[in-house]
């Protein structure tokens, strides 16, 4: 029973956590759109196999990972740069009648790797886990045992990959409704990248100015 419960915890919290729009799940979108569904699958297991490392890495070194703050404000630009690449190479396949795939998409080397190749340049997933590992180690969900461990990114795995195929038919939906309107779809893909990079970046400066406000209000504190 407590197995199951930590299976159920992990999959149900990854699984929420690959919906919101970001780089994976929509470029895996996009592949399935412009590619498969075949291809799609193997890029999301791609990225998976290295969520996964990246989850045991936040579960083993949580004290590394809690000092390094400062690494993951520039790992978020990194983020927001990619996105925006996506984005603009969206756009140029739009206007190009030739053009029909994203640029940066559609590299001939096997989709799979791709796939592992932007999640590792994606490593904000470790603060994610972190976060959500701490909470549950915290209250007693999870044990720090290897068999929880295990457990635990089992259901993390499959509910990442229940989310991508979310996605992945979705783009499938996609073609189906605007077939012979590929510049369309590169529009509509373009633009949610565009909007993901603007989400992010929002969210960056309300992040930086809440601290600078916590700053403030601490040393006019201070000098009272």
């Amino acid at each position: 029973m407590k197995f199951l419960r930590i299976f159920i915890t992990g999959l149900f919290i990854s699984f929420l956590g690959t919906l919101p729009l970001g780089t994976l799940n929509i470029a895996a979108m996009q592949i399935s759109i412009s590619d498969g569904i075949r291809p799609a699958i193997y890029f999301a297991l791609g990225a998976l196999l290295v969520e996964i490392i990246y989850v045991r890495i936040s579960l083993v070194a949580m004290d590394w990972v809690r000092r390094r703050k400062k690494l993951f404000r520039w790992l978020e630009w990194f983020t927001v740069l990619i996105i925006s690449a996506l984005a603009v190479s969206s756009f140029i396949a739009a206007a190009d009648p030739e053009e029909k795939k994203n640029v940066l998409l559609s590299y001939s080397f096997h989709r799979f790797w791709l796939g592992v190749v932007l999640s590792a340049l994606n490593p904000l997933q470790i603060p994610f886990w972190f976060g959500w590992s701490t909470v549950l180690l915290t209250k007693k969900i999870l044990a720090p045992k290897n068999s929880h461990y295990n457990i635990y990114i089992l259901g993390i795995g499959i509910g990442t990959f229940i989310g991508n195929l979310i996605f992945i038919f979705g783009g499938q939906l996609i073609v189906d409704r605007l077939n012979d309107n590929q510049n369309i779809i590169q529009y509509i893909m373009g633009s949610i990248f565009a909007i993901t990079a603007l989400l992010m970046l929002w969210k960056m400066i309300r992040k930086k100015d809440a601290i600078s406000e916590m700053k403030e209000e601490g040393e006019a504190s201070n000098k009272l």
